[in-house]
C-alpha cells in the first residue's frame, strides 16, 4: 500500500512538472510572457529533479540544497557576465551539455549492467527474442539497451556538433571551415552506418562495453564532420536542429531509466526544435538537406564586387542622414548581426525615441527570421533595450508597406536585404524571402565596409540610386545621427 501511495505521489509530481513545461513553452511564444514562461519551466525542472532524487534515495536533502545553490550561482553568473551578443554561443554550449548528460546517463546504465540480472537475462532475450524462455522483463531490458545506444549516438553528435557550432560563432581559429578532408560527405555516411552497426552489436552483446564506447567515439567524430562544412549563415538552423537533437537524446535516456518526465520533457524539446528548424528553413527558402549538406557561396556566374560597386557607391555622414530624418514621417530600421557586434541596440532605441518625440515620425523595426546568429536574436537584443514589442514587425507584415517608407536604415544586415534573391535565379540566395528595403524612398546602410555577407556575394542594394552608405561602427553611427538631430 505504501509503495503504491509513493508511486502515485511521484507520478503526480511528474505530471505537474510536465504541465509546467508545457505552460512554460507556451509562455515563451510572446515577449510579454517569456519571463513567466522561463520561471514555469525552471519550476517544473526543479520539481522533476527533486522528486527523482528523493525517490531514488540518490542523495540526501542537504546535498540537494547544495546542488541547487551551486547551479543557481552558475546560472546567475552566466546571466550577468555573458553579453547578449554571446547568447548564440551560450545556447550552443547548453545544447552540448544536454547531449553529454544523456551520454553519461546511458553509459552509466549500460556499463554498470542496468537493472538486476541485466546481462544474463538480456543476452538471452536479445539472442533468442522469439524463444519461449523470453520474459517481459527481458524484452523491457532489450528496449532499454536500444534506447541507451540511441541516446549515445544522438548525444555524441549533439555534444561535438554543438562545440563546433560554438567555435564557429565565437570565431575560434582552430575550428575548421568547410570540408577539411576530401569526400567528407562520404565519410559522414560511412560514420553513420558504422554507428548503426555498433548500436546493433551493442544490443545483441550488451555485456561487451566496448561496443557502447565505440558508439560514443563514432558519434562524436560524426558531430564534428557534420557541422564543420556548414557556413555561419546557417548557424541559426544548426542551433535549432542541435537543440532538437538534445531533446531526442534526453527522451531516449528517459526510456533507459524509465523516467516519464524525462521522456515528456525530451519529446517537447525535440518536437519544438524540429518545428523551429522547419520555420528557419522556410525563412531561407531552403530544405534542411540543403542546409546540412550543401555549401552556400558564389558561383562562376556571380557578379564580382567591382562590377556591382565600381563608381556607384555614395557615402554619407551623420549630419546628412539627420537632415533626411528631420522631414521623414515613416522610418523603418532593419537590424542585423552588425547591431549585435557593435552593441548598438540602446543607441538604436534612443534614435527611435528621438524621432518620435521630437519630430513626430513613426518608427518601426523590420525583423527577418534568420537575422543574427540564432532564432530570435534581434528580438532579444531589442527587447533588452526596452523597445516596445508592437514596434517589431515581421518580414511578411512590413514588406507590403516598404514602398511607403521615407527612410529605411539597415544596420549590419546583408544577405537578408539583398535584392538578388528576387532578381537572379542563379544566385546562392535565389528565392530566399528578404526584407524589401530597396523599395523605400531612401536607404541608409550602416556597415564597416563593403564586405559580403555569409553567402559571399555582393549586394546591389549598396550601389542602388536610392542608397547611401554610412561607413563605420554601428553604435557610433547612430550616436552621430542622434547628436546631429539634437542640434537641429
Amino acid at each position: 500500500m505504501l509503495a503504491a501511495s509513493n508511486a502515485l505521489l511521484i507520478n503526480g509530481a511528474y505530471l505537474l512538472a510536465s504541465i509546467l513545461f508545457i505552460f512554460g513553452l507556451k509562455g515563451l511564444t510572446h515577449p510579454k510572457t517569456a519571463v513567466r514562461g522561463n520561471l514555469l519551466g525552471a519550476l517544473g525542472m526543479l520539481v522533476a529533479v527533486g522528486v527523482t532524487l528523493l525517490d531514488q534515495h540518490i542523495v540526501s536533502f542537504p546535498v540537494m540544497i547544495a546542488g541547487l545553490v551551486i547551479g543557481t550561482g552558475i546560472g546567475a553568473f552566466l546571466a550577468i557576465r555573458v553579453e547578449m551578443t554571446g547568447m548564440p554561443e551560450l545556447v550552443a554550449v547548453f545544447n552540448g551539455f544536454g547531449g553529454v548528460a544523456s551520454v553519461f546517463v546511458a553509459g552509466a546504465w549500460m556499463l554498470s549492467g542496468g537493472d538486476e540480472g541485466f546481462k544474463e537475462g538480456l543476452v538471452r532475450g536479445a539472442r533468442d527474442l522469439i524463444g519461449v524462455e523470453n520474459s517481459a522483463a527481458q524484452i523491457a531490458l532489450m528496449q532499454g539497451t536500444i534506447a541507451a545506444t540511441a541516446s549515445a549516438l544522438i548525444g555524441g553528435v549533439t555534444l561535438l556538433g554543438s562545440l563546433v557550432a560554438y567555435g564557429k560563432l565565437a570565431g575560434v581559429k582552430w575550428v575548421p571551415e568547410g570540408e577539411f578532408i576530401p569526400a567528407q560527405k562520404i565519410l559522414n555516411a560511412a560514420l553513420f552506418l558504422l554507428g548503426i552497426f555498433l548500436c546493433y552489436q551493442s544490443v545483441i552483446n550488451p555485456d561487451n562495453g566496448l561496443f557502447f564506447l565505440g558508439i560514443v567515439l563514432v558519434s562524436c567524430i560524426l558531430g564534428v564532420t557534420l557541422v564543420t562544412p556548414i557556413g555561419g549563415a546557417d548557424m541559426p538552423v544548426v542551433i535549432a536542429l542541435l537543440n532538437s537533437y538534445s531533446g531526442l537524446a534526453a527522451a531516449a535516456t528517459g526510456f533507459v531509466i524509465s523516467n516519464n518526465v524525462l521522456i515528456i520533457a525530451g519529446s517537447l524539446v525535440g518536437a519544438s526544435g524540429l518545428i523551429l528548424t522547419s520555420i528557419m528553413c522556410k525563412a531561407m527558402n531552403r530544405s534542411l538537406a540543403n542546409v546540412m549538406f550543401a555549401t552556400m557561396g558564389p558561383s562562376s556566374s556571380t557578379a564580382s564586387a567591382d562590377d556591382v560597386y565600381e563608381g556607384k557607391i555614395k557615402s554619407t555622414s551623420g549630419d546628412e542622414v539627420a537632415m533626411l530624418l528631420e522631414t521623414s514621417r515613416r522610418v523603418v530600421i532593419i537590424p542585423g548581426y552588425g547591431m549585435a557586434v557593435s552593441q548598438a541596440q540602446h543607441a538604436v532605441r534612443d534614435l527611435a525615441n528621438l524621432l518620435e518625440s521630437k519630430f513626430g515620425a513613426n518608427v518601426d523595426f523590420a525583423i527577418h527570421p534568420v537575422a543574427g546568429r540564432m532564432p530570435g536574436h534581434m528580438n532579444v537584443l531589442l527587447a533588452e533595450a526596452n523597445i516596445p514589442y508592437d514596434k517589431l514587425r515581421e518580414m511578411d507584415d512590413i514588406n507590403p508597406e516598404m514602398d511607403q517608407v521615407d527612410v529605411a536604415i539597415v544596420i549590419g544586415a546583408n544577405d537578408v536585404v539583398n535584392p538578388v534573391a528576387r532578381t537572379d535565379p542563379s544566385s546562392p540566395i535565389a528565392g530566399m524571402p528578404i526584407i524589401d528595403v530597396d523599395k523605400a524612398r531612401t536607404v541608409i546602410v550602416i556597415k564597416r565596409s563593403l564586405s559580403p555577407g555569409y553567402a559571399g556575394i555582393p549586394n546591389p542594394l549598396f550601389a542602388a540610386d536610392n542608397t547611401l552608405m554610412f561607413f563605420g561602427d554601428g553604435k557610433k553611427a547612430f550616436q552621430e545621427m542622434i547628436e546631429a538631430l539634437k542640434e537641429a
